[in-house]
């Protein structure tokens, strides 16, 4: 073993300077920057690289941009794309590894076949494939016959679809083929629906003991925590403080942005061109570039106001000023048909008179120029007396929008996890209703939980559990007293109240009981006027007594069972059982998620 000392130093020393050079260049550990080819994750061993996901992401953005009206989206907006289009490329990856373990392919003339016979629901929806207004197959046969589908684009596109879709019905039609409902469970399923139950019932309430609960000794919450520390999952939490400088919009204000819009459809009435317009006075810059493009769509893309003017508006027409939570729309219908519209816009925002504006970013410069992306907290208290400004406390929750007395304040979510550490300061946000900046208290990470952290919240958890049971044996007294006279004459001899449900479902929200307890249970399982025993749940003890009991009709179920087996082997066919297949992929997948180095290394690097 000396004389092998050498050789082994020299590999472990090998193999650390090696690991470490791999790590450093990845651009996790911020000391160059992230690379096109860094991995944002490794899935079961397959790399999602940095600018495979940021075109996806960017390309989710423009989208919801455009479908926003061009409305700037936050830092919360972009944080719930990265998610969704993070989540996507997971998915996709799990899929690829459960088509190649279970051989699954597609063939050319798969391809060929499901482009001939079954359009995808984007094709079957294209206005220029409508008969009146219904899908029609041979406009559509001849557009695949035609030299434009293939210098178009339309063929590589349904290839492509075709090779994603084809192989995901063919798994989950593996999934679903052994697929079975039982005639107990459809039966159990009718009974759960339509049984109904009254009940009379007296509640011995917990009460309050600080006291008693601060004396419990740490043993027995640690033991709590350990036996039920799956309870005590959370999404991360963090503790922050907010400055806002609220942007005020008067009445004035609304009267100029409409005289504007008024303004504008004049001129255009008057002989300028709408798409001219647009271009240049659009607030929307996305379609005012387009000269105020919406594109072609059916109903349900823009909000209520926008939408019933539109539809009620000739084609070719400028419509009046339409006031939306955006502003004021000129709005112009291109073509009608059915449902489909061909739509143009000018927004005119509804935004604060010059002088109000210029005082507020004024101040709001102070307080970014004060205290804005700083390592010293203490520049936020400093610049708030200054600017003689309140400071908001705010309790966050990760992948969930800031909220502060109601109204949600934009990006400081996304920053607060996106890397941000303890004391440091944020960047100015900005959205419609004014100006915004952060400090990073403290920030409690998601996931398995620590006992230290939620040790409040399972001394409360043991307190009430021990108040439920104190509670046993006046509930178990009062029980056999109530079982022995009634439940009235034990009430009025313990001086408790006798309260009366409404008839209820197995899964109605009970007056008194709550929804889903063990009260609601019992009351489907005693005999009719039978009391119960002592009955535990979250909120108290309870004694019930069953009052009346209608059951569902047998017959009527027999009746509809066939339809009702069909409806449920379709729901579990298309949703229910690949919803949990790919639930269960995920939990059985090893997932390396690095979004939040690279975007803590990403920050260090900007800095």
């Amino acid at each position: 073993m000396r004389g092998l000392a050498k050789y082994i130093w020299i590999l472990v020393a090998f193999v650390f300077v090696g690991g470490f050079l791999v790590y450093e260049t990845s651009g996790l550990l911020g000391r160059t920057p992230v690379t096109p080819t860094t991995a944002v994750a490794v899935v079961n061993g397959h790399e999602i690289l940095y600018n495979q996901f940021l075109q996806r992401v960017q390309n989710e953005i423009q989208a919801a941009q455009q479908q926003a009206g061009g409305r700037s989206l936050s830092q919360d907006d972009t944080r719930r794309i990265e998610n969704n289009v993070f989540d996507q490329m997971v998915g996709e990856i799990l899929l690829q590894d459960e088509y190649a373990r279970r051989h699954i392919t597609v063939s050319d003339d798969e391809v060929r076949q499901y482009a001939q016979y079954a359009p995808p629901e984007w094709i079957r929806a294209a206005p220029e494939l409508m008969t009146e207004g219904r899908f029609d197959p041979e406009k559509y046969q001849r557009l695949l016959a035609s030299p434009q589908a293939r210098q178009g684009g339309l063929l590589v596109q349904l290839e492509q679809y075709y090779r994603s879709e084809i192989p995901r019905e063919k798994l989950f039609d593996q999934i679903s083929s052994g697929a079975y409902v039982s005639d107990a469970e459809l039966w159990r399923a009718w009974r759960d629906q339509r049984d109904s139950a009254q009940v009379s019932f007296v509640s011995f309430t917990p009460a309050t003991d600080s006291a008693a609960a601060k004396a419990i000794p740490e043993s027995d919450l640690r033991a709590y925590f350990d036996a039920h520390k799956d309870q005590f999952q959370s999404q991360g939490r963090a503790w922050v403080s907010v400055v806002t400088i609220a942007k005020t919009v008067t009445a004035a204000d609304t009267a100029a942005a409409r005289a504007k819009a008024v303004a504008l459809r004049e001129e255009i009435v008057k002989g300028a061109t709408f798409e001219d317009v647009a271009k240049r006075e659009s607030a929307d810059t996305v379609s005012g570039q387009a000269g105020g493009d919406l594109g072609k769509g059916v109903k349900g893309r823009f909000v209520a106001a926008f939408e019933k003017a539109a539809y009620a508006l000739p084609v070719g027409e400028v419509s009046q000023p339409v006031e939306t939570p955006f502003g004021f729309h000129l709005i112009r219908v291109d073509s009608k048909k059915g449902d489909t519209l061909s739509v143009r816009h000018i927004l005119v925002r509804i935004e604060m008179s010059d002088s109000a504006a210029a005082r507020i970013d004024k101040e709001a410069d102070a307080l970014a120029n004060g205290a804005g992306s700083s390592e010293q907290g203490a520049k936020l208290d400093t610049a708030a007396r200054n600017l003689k400004l309140p400071i908001t406390h705010v309790q966050v929750v990760e992948d969930e929008p800031a909220i502060s007395n109601g109204r949600p304040i934009p990006s400081v979510s996304a920053w607060a996890f996106g890397g941000a550490k303890r004391g440091e300061t944020s960047e100015l946000f900005d959205d419609e209703g004014g100006y915004y900046l952060a400090r990073l208290d403290s920030i409690q990470p998601g996931g398995e939980p620590r006992f230290e952290n939620v040790k409040e919240m399972v001394r409360a958890r043991v307190a009430a559990e021990r108040q439920l049971e104190k509670l046993m044996p006046q509930a178990q007294q009062f029980a056999t007293a109530a079982a022995n006279t009634s439940l009235e004459a034990a009430a009025q001899q313990a001086g408790k109240k006798v309260e009366q449900t409404p008839l209820f479902t197995r899964s109605s929200l009970v007056p008194g009981l709550g929804q889903f307890t063990e009260p609601i249970g019992a009351a489907f399982a005693l005999p009719v006027a039978a009391v119960s025993q002592p009955i535990k749940s979250a909120d108290g003890v309870f004694v019930i007594r069953v009052d009346k009991r209608v059951l569902a009709d047998s017959a009527a179920w027999a009746a509809q069972k066939v339809a009702q087996r069909q409806t449920r082997l379709q729901q579990l066919r298309q949703q229910q059982l690949p919803q949990m297949f790919l639930q269960d992929l995920r939990k059985a997948a090893k997932i390396d998620d690095r979004r939040k180095q690279i975007n803590a290394a990403t920050r260090r690097t900007e800095a």
